[in-house]
Order: structure tokens, then C-alpha cells, then sequence
């Protein structure tokens, strides 16, 4: 009998393809995105999140489930919530979640991602009517913004929601936040008079507070008018006393030669006519200027050559 020979490369691209096949029976590639859960005849085996390329054993004794595990955003659009004080309003809000558990993941949404926001809607809806009817409107809408309780809300709205999600759903919930706010055509208007009442309030607060501030100002102002006048009284006549005194000195002085006292006061008023070089014709026997016209003996009374 004959024996067949063999082409060497299509030995060898024979071997390939099966070595190509026997990796993909029984390996696999997790990606970095993604967490991947084995399955042993059905059973839960383990969940891989670490890439790279890992071992398993062929279909139909283990199987993969492949889930995405980057942060999803879930939002719940507009929906009536009532306040602590029976205010309706509308409130959209959001939320942020991942895979902790995948386990449990697996098991309560048999990996659906769509069934798994279905039961989130259903805590987000309760946590938030619950926070939110703990809290008057005056928390979500005021003029005041430090009146404002909207981070606490949410951070209300999570605390409720979080452990839920974990334990039942196997997934964390890592944000949530209210996105809107919306009101009925009736509570806006009734929003807007509490709003416009409270302006009113304002202003006439304020209008209280500049009044009474303008009394003090000019009280302050009267009362340092008062204090500058004293001072300036007081200066003025200590400066009339000093003036009457020097006065009384220079009157004493005169006293003793009434002549050389007038013969001073007509030099003064005859330095004070002339000092703007001024061109006056006038008799000079008119005071003070007979001064330049007599010879007089200063402090004697009498004139030369008498």
C-alpha cells in the first residue's frame, strides 16, 4: 500500500486551526470595560474583573455572561411628589450606578440591564418621595439661596436608596442628584405671591435698618458739630483773652503819650492807603496825611520852630 504524503505548510495551518480552535473552547478575553461572570452547568462559579486572557472549560459545562462595567446613568423624568406642607411640584432626578455584585446581579436580572433600571426606578421613586415629603417647599424654592437644602436632600435620597440597591440588585449606587424642578400652573403662582410677599418683607427690613442707621449718623454728626463748636468757642475766646491782654499793654503804653499813640494809628492808616502804589489827590491837612505835612515832636506835643 502507497502512503500519502503530506504538505508541510498545510500540516501546519491544520495544527493552527486547531490550536485557534482549542483557544476559544477553552479560553477567553475579559475587556477592561467589563466584569465576566462563569457559570458552571448554570451555577454560579466566579466573576472575573480583571483583563486579560483567562481559562474556562468548553460549552455546555461552563458559560459567560458579560456585563458592562462602567457607571450608567438612569434618570426619572418629571413626576408629582408632595412636600411636608402639601405643596405638589415636579422633580426629575438622576442617578449613577455600577456592578458590585455580579452575582447577584446575575441572579435577580439574569444580566438585563433593562429590567435592572425597572427596579432601580422603583427605589429611586421611593426614596425620593420620601425625602422630599420630609421637607417644606421653602427647602427647594426660596430668594434666600443659604436657605437651600438641596445637597442634603440628595445626599437623604442616597443614603435610603444605596444599601437597597446593593443588597437586592447587586449594584452601587455612586451619584444622584435633582436634575429640575417643575410647578403646577396653581403652585406657581402661589409661589410667586410667597415669593413677591417675601421681597416686600425684605425691603421694608432694609428701609428699618437705613432709617434707623441715617438717625445715628446724624446724631453722630450733631453731636460732633457740637463738640467742634465747643472746642472752636472755647480756642476762640482763649485767643480774645490773650488779644486783650497784649492789648491792655500796648493801651497802657498810649496812656502814658496820647500823642505818640494818634501820631501811630495815622502812620498805620497812611502804610495801609498807599501800600497798592495808589495815586491820591487830596489836602494834606485831611488825617492822616497832615502827617507828612507838619513836623511834629513825637511824644512832646509840640511842633519845631513854635
Amino acid at each position: 500500500m502507497k502512503m500519502r504524503n503530506y504538505n508541510p505548510v498545510t500540516l501546519a495551518t491544520g495544527l493552527l486551526v486547531l490550536v485557534i480552535f482549542l483557544a476559544m473552547l477553552f479560553c477567553f478575553q475579559v475587556r477592561q470595560t467589563e466584569v465576566v461572570v462563569v457559570t458552571t452547568f448554570g451555577r454560579y462559579t466566579r466573576a472575573i474583573a480583571e483583563p486579560g486572557l483567562k481559562f474556562r472549560w468548553p460549552w455546555p459545562i461552563q458559560n459567560l455572561h458579560r456585563f458592562d462595567n462602567r457607571i450608567h446613568n438612569f434618570e426619572k423624568h418629571y413626576e408629582q411628589t408632595t412636600t411636608r406642607d402639601s405643596k405638589t411640584i415636579l422633580v426629575d432626578v438622576f442617578l449613577g450606578w455600577k456592578i458590585k455584585d455580579p452575582k447577584i446581579f446575575l441572579e435577580r436580572f439574569n444580566g438585563d440591564m433593562k429590567r435592572a433600571e425597572e427596579g432601580l426606578e422603583v427605589l429611586l421613586r421611593a426614596a425620593k418621595n420620601s425625602v422630599i415629603g420630609q421637607h417644606p417647599l421653602s427647602d427647594l424654592i426660596s430668594p434666600n439661596p443659604q436657605d437651600l437644602k438641596f445637597s442634603q436632600m440628595e445626599q437623604e435620597m442616597l443614603n435610603s436608596i444605596k444599601p437597597a440597591a446593593t443588597e437586592s440588585y447587586g449594584v452601587e449606587v455612586v451619584a444622584l442628584g435633582i436634575k429640575q424642578l417643575g410647578l403646577p400652573q396653581g403652585v406657581t403662582e402661589k409661589v410667586f405671591e410667597r415669593m413677591k410677599a417675601e421681597k416686600d418683607l425684605l425691603v421694608k427690613q432694609y428701609q428699618g435698618e437705613a432709617a434707623g442707621e441715617a438717625i445715628r449718623i446724624r446724631s453722630e454728626a450733631d453731636l460732633e458739630k457740637e463738640r467742634i463748636l465747643a472746642e472752636a468757642e472755647k480756642q476762640a475766646r482763649i485767643i480774645r483773652g490773650q488779644a486783650d491782654a497784649e492789648a491792655a499793654k500796648y493801651f497802657k503804653t498810649f496812656e502814658q503819650d496820647p500823642e505818640f499813640a494818634v501820631f501811630l494809628l495815622k502812620l498805620n492808616a497812611l502804610e495801609q492807603a498807599l501800600k497798592d502804589r495808589a495815586t491820591l489827590i487830596l489836602d494834606t491837612r485831611t488825617t492822616p496825611f497832615d502827617v507828612l505835612n507838619s513836623k511834629q515832636e513825637v511824644g512832646t506835643g509840640k511842633r519845631q520852630g513854635e
